[in-house]
């Protein structure tokens, strides 16, 4: 029974300090969700209105651009895959490289040869668990992402729509990431970023009640399209880049907390155990106590005889 009483005494200790733990690692994702929350409305309304301000430019003209104008043959798509560096966010990373996964899929049945690029650690894991091939990726920056993160991100990106598929270019980009919809709920999604589908927005401006603004294009609006293609990929990854560290943080936070709970419960039930097995450490003692007491007075009865 006192072999027994110290393992309930030794795993409750332990869990003690896994509780700690993944308390204070919960408190922690709870002050950064909040800041990252905070970046991502102050990012939101400059994506959305550059894409209006896009949408508006083209179509206001008939120039054929790559920021606008769908291929004729689409043969070659880039994939952009948001991930974590870290864990401990339950199925935040599993979703999005799962999305990711349905969509390359998707692509290749219709016939497109896929580059996929990806950021943060654990995709890059998957992938190269795998043996899949990753096309470019980027790690270290997925908790407090900055602008500057994605214009590195963007380059390459950009780049590649630029080329002709024939060099090695691509003909749509698609980003997979995880929208924060609030603190209980993140969508992993896929969206299309280029060509830009100028018939949806104006269909949502058009269901909003808005009206997209007339331009005068000074000097063309080839010029201003060949200004606007990489401000307008930096903004909508920079911002998919908060939504998918305000997601992480969010995912991280009820992780924790459902890892805590677990922990109280599981303490409570040793505690239990332990209290059951030192009760039953004193029945015992008493028994042999009073055992031993009973085979003391039979044993000096009989030697009175």
């Amino acid at each position: 029974m006192g072999a027994q009483l110290r393992v309930y005494k030794r795993r409750i200790r332990s869990v003690s300090a896994t509780k700690k733990i993944t308390k204070a690692m919960e408190m922690i994702a709870a002050s950064r969700v909040v800041k990252a929350q905070r970046k991502v409305a102050a990012s939101t309304p400059y994506a959305t209105e550059l894409t209006r301000a896009v949408t508006a430019v083209g179509t206001g003209s008939n120039t054929k651009h790559p920021l606008t104008t769908q291929a004729e043959t689409v043969t070659r798509s880039a994939v952009l895959l948001l991930t974590s560096d870290r864990g401990l966010a339950g199925a935040f990373n599993s979703n999005a490289i799962k999305a990711a996964e349905q969509l390359t899929a998707r692509l290749e049945r219709e016939g497109k040869q896929v580059d996929t690029y990806i950021v943060g650690r654990r995709g890059v894991a998957h992938y190269n668990f795998r043996e899949r091939k990753i096309t470019e990726s980027w790690t270290g920056f997925t908790d407090d992402p900055t602008y500057a993160d994605a214009k590195n991100v963007a380059a390459p990106l950009i780049e590649a729509i630029e080329k002709e598929t024939a060099d090695g270019g691509v003909d749509e980009l698609h980003i997979v990431y995880t929208e924060f919809v609030s603190m209980m709920t993140q969508s992993a999604l896929d969206a299309r970023l280029l060509p830009l589908s100028l018939e949806e927005v104006a269909e949502e401006s058009h269901g909003k009640g808005e009206i997209l603004p007339l331009y005068d294009f000074e000097p063309s609006a080839e010029d201003v399209l060949d200004a606007l293609l990489p401000r307008y990929v930096e903004s909508r990854i920079y911002n998919a880049l908060l939504q998918s560290a305000a997601s992480k943080h969010a995912a991280t936070r009820r992780a924790m907390k459902s890892a805590t709970d677990n922990a109280g419960e599981l303490i409570e039930s040793l505690t239990r155990l332990a209290n059951a097995a030192r009760q039953a450490e004193i029945t015992q003692e008493i028994s042999e106590i009073v055992g031993g007491a009973s085979a003391l007075a039979d044993a000096t009865a009989g030697s009175d005889y």
